[in-house]
């Protein structure tokens, strides 16, 4: 049996009564050792209307949670204590058929990747329909017609176009609109966000958030915002609560906790929100260890091309990019997904040999260079790469990992090789422990700390970082950060770092280049650029930043 739920307008001087109550709540995994309790006695209510952002860490419960509420923990997971009352009933014990029965109608899912909670062999339409047969709603051509009328409301351009396209053809920014379709498809009174934009360029990112808002504005939905993100739960939440290892550390009205933290972990998560942080922080004064004049990377008009289709078709994703890097100093390249600035970055690395333009690295043309040359190029310059869980092989030990490139230049003898390796894992701060562990064994700070070391190991000049902090949390986040400051400061390393995330890039960037379109719209010292931005577009990305509304604007 099942409760109606009915969103009324509630008078200003009437507290509204809470949509979702969640009491002592405490959910555990079943592991080879028996149940593990990860969520422990969480409180929290959400009143119709209201976004609450339940905020955390990798591992501190928030998923978990969300997934509780909804009835979709892994099968090995379990609410072991707790009421978890929709409307003032109680829906923890309830079975899956009569879970089924108000998801989707009363309470709905946005969940965090758009690319594999789509069916592929599903078009975009049939998938959203779905939703609207199970609870029959309505004839064939009446579900057809709401499906058009969905997909228009959430903004997607040509939507008897879209309905008939299948996910792959959409964009990632697309495809999150249609999960957003299917979770307001039946108007529920209560959503679940689980990270619906984590994976999302800024820009893309502000557009869902402000239609979240508007669609919960227009219906007086309430939603329940997971997220690791401070700055978007700043912007969006009337109230945050702060987890940490499944217990609540603290919660309250979002002004207050971001401008009296009580907690030192909600206060340490504040310290290293990036774009939270920098509207207090003094602009940083670099002094490289090598000074002048000399540039260790100089781009003269890059042009990069790529031949599409079987008619000879060309795509022109890098037009005419220059910019130049001095040494010891970070250089950012920004933009959204389809900019051209990971193809920039490959065209430095020499992966890929330009249509036009020169590249000079440490005053090598790297477009010039071919076979052995280029092989020993890469000695010069070194990559690391977004994801640590997938850039590290699994079957290799971390002294296998870090010592390999040794042995593909120039091999040193066998005691030479051991030696390096335990210096540039004691460089990184990692400890010596960890040489004879496989990378699952380690967390997700210590995976990039590997890769930063694997990088380092052949004495670069050049380090190109690609979104290589992107993919972590932010308290972990900062410690790469503030790793990656401490090595160039320490050894002169120059960094192309290759970064959505405008926010890291103005906290730790000399000069910057913006990318649209494969063209540069602004170009020189970070500050100037954020300060006085010369293009629409990049004013666009400076507004779209979260946490921006400030303190006490809620």
């Amino acid at each position: 049996m099942t409760t109606a739920i009915n969103i009324r307008p509630v008078p200003a001087d009437v507290p509204k009564l809470p949509l979702l109550e969640i009491s002592n709540l405490a959910v555990g995994y079943r592991g080879s050792d028996g149940f593990q309790r990860v969520v422990h006695e969480v409180c929290l209510l959400v009143r119709p209307g209201e976004v609450v952002a339940l905020v955390g860490e990798s591992g501190s419960g928030k998923t978990t949670t969300a997934q509780a509420v909804i009835g979709l923990l892994a099968e090995n997971g379990r609410v072991e204590a707790g009421a978890v009352r929709l409307n003032g009933t109680d829906i923890a014990g309830w079975s899956q058929r009569q879970l089924d029965t108000i998801r989707g109608s009363r309470i709905s899912l946005i969940p965090q990747d758009p690319t594999s909670s789509l069916n592929p062999v599903k078009t975009i339409g049939a998938q959203v329909a779905e939703v609207l047969q199970i609870h029959r709603q309505g004839s064939r051509a009446e579900i057809d017609a709401r499906v058009i009328e969905l997909l228009t409301r959430v903004g997607l351009s040509q939507p008897e176009l879209r309905a008939k396209q299948y996910p792959h053809e959409l964009s990632g920014g697309m495809r999150q609109r249609v999960l957003i379709a299917i979770a307001i498809a039946l108007r529920p009174a209560l959503i679940i966000a689980d990270e619906p934009t984590s994976a999302l360029d800024v820009t893309v990112q502000k557009r869902i958030l402000d239609l979240i808002d508007e669609l919960r504005r227009e219906y007086g939905t309430a939603v329940l915002l997971v997220t690791h993100d401070l700055g978007v739960a700043a912007d969006r939440a009337n109230h945050i609560v702060v987890l940490k290892g499944g217990r609540i550390q603290e919660q309250g009205p979002t002004a207050e906790v971001l401008a009296f933290p009580r907690s030192e972990y909600t206060r340490k998560l504040l310290a290293d929100a990036p774009s939270l942080g920098k509207a207090r922080a003094v602009p940083r004064i670099r002094s490289p260890l090598i000074s002048g004049s000399d540039d260790a990377i100089a781009v003269e008009s890059l042009v990069q091309d790529f031949s599409i289709g079987g008619n000879r078709e060309v795509f022109r994703a890098v037009d005419g990019v220059s910019f130049t890097v001095k040494r010891g100093t970070t250089h950012a390249i920004v933009g959204e997904s389809g900019s051209g600035k990971t193809t920039t970055a490959r065209s430095i690395v020499g992966f890929q040999k330009p249509t036009s333009g020169r590249i000079l690295v440490d005053g090598i043309d790297v477009t010039i260079l071919r076979g052995e040359n280029l092989r020993q190029f890469r000695k010069t310059i070194q990559l690391v790469y977004q994801n640590p869980f997938a850039s590290l092989d699994p079957r290799q030990t971390i002294f296998q990992i870090v010592e390999e490139p040794l042995l593909n230049f120039d091999p040193l003898p066998r005691e030479d090789r051991a030696k390096k390796v335990h210096a540039i894992l004691e460089r990184v701060g990692l400890p010596q422990s960890v040489l004879a562990r496989k990378p699952r064994a380690l967390s997700g700070g210590q995976r990039q700390r590997v890769a930063i070391a694997r990088a380092l190991v052949l004495d670069p000049q050049v380090l190109v970082l690609d979104e290589a902090v992107s993919a972590l949390d932010v308290t972990v986040q900062a410690q790469i950060l503030a790793l990656l400051d401490e090595l160039q400061q320490a050894l002169g390393l120059t960094y192309l770092f290759i970064s959505h995330d405008l926010a890291v890039v103005r906290q730790i960037s000399d000069t910057v280049s913006v990318l649209h379109n494969g063209r540069q719209v602004d170009s020189g010292p970070v500050e100037d650029v954020f300060l006085r931005p010369g293009s629409s577009y990049t004013r666009e990305l400076i507004s779209a930043i979260p946490g921006q509304r400030g303190i006490g604007q809620h």
